[in-house]
């Protein structure tokens, strides 16, 4: 795929110019979260410890994959936090900055010297968002909060997979993603109320564990209707038939919801089966979601003598909503992922162009972009420290004290 000049613009000024953010985050939901600000033109500056970030240590075939796409558009400030001299240097950047996001255990970040009352006394605009598993208080906040655990404890895994089978946890960083995401608007709304109503800066409580909990449906609603607990389904819907993963002939898979009356209707029609409108299994929604089996076995017989590209074509000329289950090859090569950018290819030194997802969302009149790869650790030490009135023999001796570190540069 081409690089094309969107897909990395160095110049490029985003909405979010002005807003310094102080990443002290560990792992992915800050990375997410600090991200989409990078990509909107906030200068956002990672302050790593001296062995960087966690992400850098996530590697395939020796490239940090994930770091190299969710550190885009920041700077690297690697402090030791353990020395006090470091703590008095980070103290220091608050008044300049706009937040700090960090993802310790509850507590230690008052532990450091850097309590939120403290930073607010000296920045009251300043926004603290605080990452952690459970929150900031609760029976389990001081327990480790990785997603993993998160995502079971949420109710998502329970209602994720078949029900002859054991729950299935996602495959990829399903809950910090989701907080990332929450987090980003949460700052958002943060700085709307300094900005425009003249509001003091404050804390945002960030755990794993809500935000996925909170777009899992009305699970706790329903059940307190019923005294039912949904059950895991696979692919199918409880609220609508036919609904599921189609196997082709070429052992690929389609997608198919039909989730209304004349979208059904339609698909019989399509598969020639017209007596099924008038089928007493099929004939309302709520017999389709009583027979779903039976449904499923016709509409597999179907899609089992086809390929996936021969029934996607068949059926989007019926009008019926069936789409291919892409896996990363088929979605690198389609048109649409192509003439939408979806997937920017970075010029990076160690690989041959490295495919990320592109900026999103996507504003028509101030776009993010991609403007700088990630950073080498502590690359930007000397610009934001000589900032802050630190002279070069200074540096040297924080340097040599271990209180700032730099990589060797490659």
């Amino acid at each position: 795929m081409p690089l094309k000049k969107r897909d990395y613009d160095p110049g490029a000024r985003g909405p979010l110019r002005g807003i310094r953010v102080l990443d002290l985050s560990r792992l992915f939901a800050g990375n997410v979260l600090t991200q989409i600000l990078g990509d909107f033109g906030a200068e956002v500056i990672k302050v790593e410890p001296p062995e960087g970030d966690t992400l850098r240590a996530w590697q395939t075939q020796g490239v940090s994959t994930h770091w190299k796409i969710y550190a885009r558009n920041k700077k690297s400030l690697a402090l030791d936090l353990r020395k006090p001299a470091a703590i008095d240097l980070l103290r220091r950047l608050v008044p300049s900055a706009t937040l700090l996001i960090e993802s310790f255990r509850p507590g230690v970040l008052e532990k450091m010297g850097l309590a939120p009352v403290d930073l607010l006394a000296l920045n009251p605009k300043f926004t603290v968002v605080r990452i952690s598993g459970w929150g900031q208080d609760g029976p389990y906040s001081q327990r480790p909060g990785f997603g993993t655990i998160i995502e079971g404890m949420s109710g998502f895994a329970a209602i994720n997979g078949f029900a002859d089978r054991e729950p299935v946890l996602p495959p990829m960083y399903l809950a910090d993603g989701v907080a990332g995401l929450y987090g980003a608007s949460a700052v958002m709304i943060a700085l709307r109320e300094v900005e425009h109503n003249g509001g003091r800066g404050q804390v945002i409580d960030l755990p794993l564990l809500d935000p996925l909990f909170a777009i899992l449906s009305p699970q706790a609603a329903n059940y307190r209707l019923t005294g039912k607990v949904k059950p895991r389904t696979g692919s199918r819907s409880t609220n609508s038939a036919p609904r599921n993963a189609y196997l082709c002939s070429d052992r690929k898979y389609v997608a198919l919801s039909a989730s209304t009356q004349g979208m059904t209707e339609r698909l019989f029609c399509a598969m020639g089966r017209v007596d099924l409108i008038d089928d007493p299994r099929f004939r309302t929604n709520a017999d389709r979601v009583k027979n779903a089996a039976e449904l499923d076995a016709i509409i597999s017989a179907f899609m089992g003598r086809h390929t996936q590209a021969v029934n996607v074509a068949f059926f989007e000329k019926a009008e019926v909503t069936v789409g291919p289950i892409y896996d990363v090859p088929q979605i690198l090569e389609d048109p649409h992922f192509i003439q939408r950018e979806i997937i920017a290819d970075y010029p990076d030194p160690e690989t041959s162009g490295l495919a990320m997802h592109h900026v999103v969302p996507r504003l028509l009149g101030t776009p993010g972009s991609i403007r700088t790869p990630a950073p080498r650790l502590g690359e930007h030490n000397r610009a934001l420290l000589t900032e802050l009135g630190v002279d070069d023999s200074t540096y040297a001796r924080l340097r040599a004290a271990g209180v700032v570190i730099e990589a060797a540069q490659k």
